[in-house]
Formats: structure tokens, C-alpha cells, sequence
């Protein structure tokens, strides 16, 4: 069934998250441009109808960053014709194998035991420091491929709430975006259509109880403390945005002035 969702986002079925990050105010007067940067969960149970969709959109390039275990439970991305699919894995494999299956298969106790008191929205917090401190590699070739020639583009994890969440935000502090609007765009995730549906290995209504349900919510939310988080590993880190581009990533002034003009009004 197609999902309910404002008429001035696509409905799509079955791809979840989905929108453009135009329209974002720069500091300095611009506008990120409509039509050339998208962000959205994963593309594998995408139906024809929202391939189809997708294929208007003239996408250059897919990123897409799950790792081999998120492909293995979710399927490979829809193939889009003539779309560039990048896969630039920002966690490992192993990293979390056995937690995420506690998160399925876990009972209430366990459950209890990994995510409750704070341990939960802590682990988020420690994952998005992780993937700024650690993926600049995989940062850097994502804005060096903009800057290039990989645009219209879309980023995509598995949920398009944090490891997409955090590629987009990157990608905009390049370009100047307000750090306000940075954070409305990645807090929009929350909206109910949008949410990662919560997949447990049992069917009964105990796995999905209210509590459960409580103590798994800070690993589905977006929260502006991830976010802020993110932000302020960077300023530890290098001492702020544009030392963390040109030595973090290497993403030069002149690499970063062919991103604005590609991607801004």
C-alpha cells in the first residue's frame, strides 16, 4: 500500500525517507539547488513505480552506505539504468553483528540489559563520533565526486537516518548551509512516514510491547544530541569546519568552490 505522505513529496511504496535537500539556505545568501542532491533509505524493496520515479529523477550516482550485512538482510538497490551505484561502507561488517541481532532477537530482559539507562542513545552518540573521527576516506570521495561529475545524486544507508544523515550534513556544511537548517533537514527522519519500520525475528505482540518499543526508540530516532554530537567532533577533532575539509578530507577551497557551483543557486 502506498504510503501517506505530503503532496509535495513523491509517494513512494517502498522506499522509505525519501526527499530533496533543496531549497537549504546558505550563510551567505544562496540556496542548495532542487533536483540535484536526494537522500532516502535503502532502494531494495523499491516496486516499479518507484523505480520509475526514481529513473525521472536522471540520477548520476547512487551512494549507498550499508555495509555487507545490511545488503545481506535488506537486498541489493533496484538497478536504475544508466545510474552510477557507489557502495562506500560506513561501518563494518562486524562492527555490532552481534548487537544488532540482540536488537531482532533479543528479549525484554536483554533488551534491558544493552539499551536501557541511557545505553542506547549513548551507543548513537559514540557511533556518529566514530564514523566523522574514522570514514574520511569515504567522505572525501563522496565530495570530490560531486565536486566532479556525480551529480544529480542520491545517498542512501538503510534507514537514510545516519550514516546518509551524517553524509548529507557533511556534504552541506561544504557548501555553507546554515547549521539550523542542517539540523531541520536531518530531524525531518522522525516524521512517521518516514521512520525505518522496526524489523524483530518474532511476530508476537510481546517483541513489539511498548516497552521494547521505548527502549529501541534511540536507535530509530534522529536526535539533534547525534547530530551536535557529529559537529563537535569535528571542532575537536581539527578546530572547525573548514580545517576539517581541507585536512580531514582534502577537499580543497577550489574543490569545494566546483561543489557550491554545482549544487547551489
Amino acid at each position: 500500500m502506498t504510503q501517506q505522505v505530503p503532496s509535495t513529496e513523491p509517494e513512494l511504496a517502498g522506499v522509505r525517507n525519501f526527499r530533496d535537500v533543496g531549497g537549504l539556505p546558505t550563510v551567505d545568501g544562496r540556496r542548495v539547488r532542487h533536483g540535484v542532491l536526494f537522500r532516502s533509505g535503502h532502494l531494495a524493496h523499491a516496486t516499479g513505480e518507484d523505480a520509475a520515479f526514481l529513473a525521472s529523477l536522471n540520477l548520476h550516482t547512487v551512494f549507498d552506505f550499508r555495509n555487507a550485512a545490511d545488503q545481506r538482510l535488506e537486498g541489493p538497490d533496484v538497478a536504475l539504468p544508466g545510474v552510477r551505484n557507489v557502495n562506500l561502507p560506513l561501518s563494518d561488517p562486524a562492527d555490532g553483528a552481534e548487537f544488532w541481532k540482540m536488537v531482532r532477537d533479543g528479549d525484554l530482559d536483554q533488551l534491558r540489559a544493552i539499551l536501557a539507562d541511557g545505553q542506547a542513545a549513548n551507543r548513537m552518540i559514540v557511533s556518529y563520533r566514530t564514523i566523522i573521527k574514522e570514514r574520511t576516506a569515504e567522505h572525501s570521495r563522496v565530495l570530490r565526486a560531486l565536486a566532479e561529475d556525480s551529480v544529480p545524486a542520491l545517498m542512501h544507508c538503510a534507514a537514510g537516518k545516519d550514516r546518509a544523515g551524517l553524509s548529507i550534513a557533511i556534504t552541506l556544511l561544504a557548501l555553507g548551509v546554515q547549521r539550523d537548517a542542517i539540523v531541520e533537514d536531518y530531524l525531518k527522519s522522525n516524521a512517521k512516514h518516514r521512520r525505518y519500520k522496526v524489523r524483530r525475528s518474532s511476530s508476537a505482540a510481546s517483541a513489539y510491547s511498548p516497552e521494547v518499543m521505548e527502549l529501541l526508540s534511540p536507535l530509530f530516532d534522529a536526535r539533534a544530541e547525534y547530530l551536535a554530537a557529529a559537529f563537535e567532533t569535528i571542532e575537536e577533532t581539527w578546530g572547525g569546519v573548514d580545517a576539517y575539509l581541507e585536512k580531514g578530507l582534502g577537499v580543497t577551497p577550489e574543490a569545494r568552490e566546483r561543489l557550491r557551483e554545482r549544487l547551489l543557486d
